[in-house]
């Protein structure tokens, strides 16, 4: 075979190997545009929460800078999309108080929510002489001793969306939901057994995911 032969047949592998990477290339180019049309069409809708009541079981901050609290949480999320699924694979329900956790995290299992439908969880999250800055324990008894305290329930997650048989990649799911809790002759909680403070406060919470 001539040099010229050689060059010649050289050109042509390269030609054939372009053509191939440019049609693997227009092929996923068509893959993504036929997924997001699907998704502009569809318009997915985040899950919406609310914060049902919360039960108080302990709440103490009694010890300087240490605060020992229990609660239970009711809270349900609701799918408001049509078309499109949510599998929940990691939910993990905590409070603050002040931007300071104050409780450990308390895992929800991994569930799908279909279709308008709706889910309702109940944890319980504790905190044992969990420790918190000084500047917050003096505004903790200060809010103590006016009758309230402001929470915030939190939820961080990792969500993936289901239409028909495609299923998307996680996305990160961060929930807020405001909790005012009562003292003393303030309170508008309802007494569950002995020691136990049932609060109704139906909350919507803020979704971004």
């Amino acid at each position: 075979m001539s040099v010229k032969e050689c060059g010649n047949h050289g050109k042509y592998r390269r030609k054939i190997f372009r053509r191939i990477i440019a049609g693997i290339l227009i092929f996923i180019l068509i893959v993504l545009i036929t997924i997001l049309l699907i998704w502009a069409i569809l318009r997915p809708s985040k899950p919406r929460f609310i914060l049902q009541d919360t039960t108080v079981y302990a709440f103490n901050a009694s010890t300087p800078n240490l605060l020992t609290s229990n609660f239970q949480v009711t809270l349900s999320s609701r799918n408001p999309n049509d078309r499109i699924g949510i599998y929940y694979d990691r939910l993990d329900v905590y409070a603050t108080y002040q931007n300071q956790q104050i409780t450990l995290r308390t895992s929800i299992p991994p569930t799908y929510q279909g279709h308008k439908e709706i889910n309702v969880w109940s944890p319980f999250v504790n905190g044992n002489s969990v420790p918190i800055a000084p500047e917050y324990s003096a505004s903790l008894g200060s809010d103590q001793s006016a009758g309230s305290v402001f929470l915030m329930i939190k939820i961080d997650g990792r969500v993936r969306w289901k239409v028909g048989t495609f299923i998307s990649g996680r996305y990160h799911l961060y929930v807020r939901c405001p909790a005012f809790i009562t003292f003393g002759s303030k309170s508008n909680g309802v007494l569950v057994g002995e020691n136990a403070i049932k609060y109704q406060l139906v909350t919507r919470c803020s979704v971004s995911v």
